[in-house]
Parts: structure tokens; C-alpha cells; sequence
């Protein structure tokens, strides 16, 4: 989960640089902002789910359950509180870097 929690917030840097170059510094925080809107709910969710492996109960599946709907929470206020707070949001930046950030983790099926 690490793995991929970093390899997310490495997309994100990327994307967020891009967007910088060809868009502005509104463009570079939008998109580094939609990034992190990805990432810190699944960084978040992966060490819940560490924590309840390396309980003494061991892993229960509504940890799982209840990770995943605090996950989604999360995810959904922080894009809400970005597009709120932020007055010089660009759009196409902050989803094209979220959904970059969501789906980074297929690379790693094809590393093997």
C-alpha cells in the first residue's frame, strides 16, 4: 500500500509540473491540490488498514468497510473544500490530476 500511496504522490508532482508549465502557478496548486485530494484519504485508509492488520484481534473486514466509507468522505470534502476556498481554481487541472493520482496504480501492473 505504501507503494502505491508514494507512487500516487508522485503523479501527482508530475502532473502538477506540467500543469505549471503550460497553465501558471493557478494551475500548478489546482493540480497539486486534486492530487492530494486522492492521496491523502488513500494514505489515510492504508494505515488504517495497517494498524488493524497488527492489532491483536487481527484484520476484521468492517475496518476494511468503514476505511473505504471514511476514504470516500474524505475524498468528497476535500475536493468540496478546495473548490470552496480556492478562487483561482482551475478545473481541468485539479481533475486531470486526480484522476491521474486515482488510476497510477495500473503502472505497478505492469512493472512485474
Amino acid at each position: 500500500m505504501r507503494r502505491i500511496v508514494l507512487l500516487q504522490l508522485a503523479a501527482t508532482l508530475i502532473v502538477a509540473l506540467i500543469a505549471g508549465l503550460l497553465s501558471g502557478m493557478p494551475a500548478l496548486y489546482s493540480a497539486l491540490l486534486g492530487g492530494l485530494c486522492c492521496v491523502v484519504p488513500n494514505g489515510l485508509f492504508a494505515w488504517r488498514l495497517f494498524v488493524g492488520v497488527h492489532k491483536p484481534g487481527g484484520a476484521n473486514p468492517m475496518t476494511f468497510f468503514i476505511g473505504e466509507l471514511i476514504k470516500i468522505a474524505l475524498t468528497i470534502a476535500l475536493l468540496g473544500a478546495v473548490a470552496w476556498l480556492y478562487r483561482d481554481l482551475n478545473w481541468l487541472a485539479l481533475i486531470a490530476a486526480f484522476i491521474v493520482a486515482l488510476k497510477s496504480y495500473i503502472t505497478l501492473l505492469f512493472r512485474h
